[in-house]
């Protein structure tokens, strides 16, 4: 289930992005904890791995913006409070167990213990246009946890996988998981919609206030519906899982079905999502974003050493490593629909 229209980093860079801010952010804390879906629920139903700010809390009052409380952040980008997190990935055994699977920093962050590589982009191409940085109390989730078709998840355009065959492939996206052994691991895309109501800083759902292009993509510059008419930089996510351990088709099910499945049991991929709470400090992100610049001298940086340092104790403990029975929460791990 090839998506060709999605040509990820790479057609950023073929398009001449010259505003591209990419940065690395570690790993905060791995635990069950979703202040945006179960708020306030701890622990929530399936596990997360978390990157950011070390204000990230069972509920996450918007009326308490992340720099007010946050001591440090996981991010090379040091004024960036925000909080970044998607589920975790299992490898489920032959006999049914289940081993999660490590991440690896991306090329060019080797010492980032993990984590994720975060874009904000503002625009495309040569055509520059005002993007709107989001707002204190701003926050979204992109994907659905319980997606288990093609069909369902195709409403989110461009939740993908990279079956990597090098630590530098950014081609052949798909939608589900590969089917067969990735030579260097499995890169996870998580792209955000770029277009906002303009009033709401969340929904019921954390999804309505923003939209898809009513046309094209973000990355052939598509226009903007007239219900979000105003334009929101493309938020990105590249998480990189280190599977190749278990590449060895001995593990694999007898049937030769591929083994991996999300913390929340989904074995499709289908249903793989993210979520974001903004937390930049006072306005850094709208002059970055109208500086159109990549390195972004006016930002505040702080090396990934100093980054790896940040980190905040789980407050579910449970265990998560190792070879488990069940996933944490025992969520049940399958083709179907939950």
């Amino acid at each position: 289930m090839r998506c060709s229209s999605l040509a990820g980093a790479l057609a950023l860079a073929a398009s001449g992005v010259d505003a591209l801010l990419r940065f690395s952010c570690s790993q905060l804390v791995v635990e069950r904890l979703d202040p945006l879906v179960n708020p306030g629920s701890a622990p929530s139903p399936h596990l997360h791995q978390i990157v950011g700010g070390n204000a990230f809390n069972i509920s996450m009052d918007p009326k308490t913006p992340p720099p007010q409380i946050a001591t440090c952040t996981t991010c090379t980008f040091a004024e960036d409070f925000s909080n970044y997190w998607t589920a975790v990935l299992y490898f489920r055994a032959r006999n049914g167990s289940y081993h999660r699977v490590p991440q690896k920093p991306n090329v060019g962050f080797e010492q980032a213990n993990g984590g994720m590589t975060i874009y904000y982009t503002p625009y495309v191409g040569s055509t520059k246009s005002n993007v709107t940085a989001f707002q204190p109390g701003f926050r979204m989730l992109v994907g659905q946890q319980g997606f288990r078709t093609k069909a369902q998840a195709s409403q989110f355009r461009q939740l993908t996988y990279t079956c990597l065959k090098d630590p530098m492939t950014r081609s052949g996206e798909t939608m589900d998981f590969p089917t067969a052994p990735c030579k260097a691991g499995i890169m996870a895309n998580v792209r955000f919609p770029t277009c906002w109501d303009g009033k709401n800083l969340d929904s019921p759902d954390h999804m309505s206030h923003v939209a898809y292009p009513a046309s094209g993509t973000f990355e052939t510059n598509g226009p903007c519906p007239a219900t979000h008419p105003v334009k929101i930089p493309q938020l990105f996510y590249e998480v990189v899982w280190d599977t190749t351990k278990f590449n060895d088709k001995a593990l694999w099910s007898a049937d030769g079905s591929q083994p991996f499945v999300w913390s929340q049991g989904d074995a499709t991929g289908f249903g793989t999502h993210g979520d974001y709470v903004f937390g930049w400090k006072d306005n850094a992100l709208q002059k970055a974003m109208d500086a159109n610049c990549a390195s972004c001298p006016q930002l505040k940086t702080q090396t990934i050493a100093v980054g790896n340092k940040c980190s905040r104790e789980s407050q579910v403990k449970e265990p998560f490593d190792g070879w488990l029975d069940t996933l944490p929460g025992g969520a049940m791990a399958g083709m179907k629909a939950a």
